[in-house]
């Protein structure tokens, strides 16, 4: 597999250091004596390997105190979010329902945390009659399924906002490898025969939005490369999570969304 090399300096939890702390060093892993590990660069971070297969997260107090600031930063900002994007929220809402005949909300059924099945919300993008409830037939350009304001908040993602409430209730976070259909195809396989370590990716909570999408990785996923970059992305940041990775991570979302507009 080829690399994803950067210049972004490399933020992971420190056992001496606490909950804060970050490790900056230039990108390049940093291989152990022994066996058969290796190590490759995803967007600087380390992603490991051994016997062809990503490492392990091995329990430990720091990473469960981790998880715990996690959520209150969840509820908080969560909350928070709402309440601020409230007026936007309902606007959308509005205009779905102005210019198609529909509900403005849909639930679907996503992989979850260890691959529990959660119901998501997001805004529906696509006219009613034509989606498709599972999730696993991917747009694609000029689809004729998505309305005319659809296009709009695909682009700018303002159609996975409602997932917010998601986020609240426990079944995601704001950062996080995305939640994906259930059954989602990849290079047109099913996604775990293209990468097999592709449920690596449920040690987690699914998020907002993840390493892979703050470093441009979202959308259609029918070229082979990408599609397990994308995985490559989700797993190095089950690796290296810590609060100030996920505190990137919301600042990129933010500034490639919503003030540069470089999200696609």
């Amino acid at each position: 597999m080829g690399t994803l090399a950067s210049n972004e300096p490399i933020l992971r939890d420190d056992v001496m250091a606490g909950v804060w702390q970050v490790a900056v060093s230039e990108p390049g892993c940093s291989h152990g004596s022994g066996g058969q590990q290796s190590c490759i660069e995803v967007s600087g971070l380390p992603l490991t390997f051994a016997d062809g297969r990503p490492v392990g997260i091995e329990p430990s107090t720091l990473r469960s105190l981790s998880y715990g600031f996690k959520r209150v930063i969840d509820l908080v900002l969560g909350s928070a979010a709402l309440v601020v994007l409230g007026p936007l929220l309902i606007i959308t809402a509005l205009a779905i329902r102005l210019t198609s005949p529909g509900p403005a909300l849909f639930r679907q059924d996503r992989d979850g945390l260890n691959g529990k099945v959660i119901s998501i919300y997001k805004f529906r993008s696509m006219f009613a009659d034509r989606g498709d409830i599972t999730g696993v037939a991917q747009t694609k350009k000029g689809d004729a399924r998505i309305t005319p304001i659809g296009h709009f908040i695909r682009r700018t993602s303002i159609d996975e906002l409602p997932q917010l409430i998601n986020v609240i209730k426990g079944d995601m976070s704001l950062v996080g490898p995305r939640p994906h259909p259930i059954g989602m195809l990849a290079d047109g396989k099913p996604y775990e025969a293209l990468v097999p370590y592709y449920h690596d990716r449920h040690a987690m909570k699914p998020g907002i939005s993840g390493w892979a999408q703050a470093n441009g990785l979202r959308g259609a996923t029918d070229n082979a490369r990408v599609a397990t970059a994308r995985i490559e992305h989700d797993v190095a940041y089950v690796q290296n999570f810590s609060i100030l990775l996920d505190i990137k991570i919301i600042f990129l979302t933010i500034r490639n969304e919503f003030i540069t507009g470089t999200g696609n």
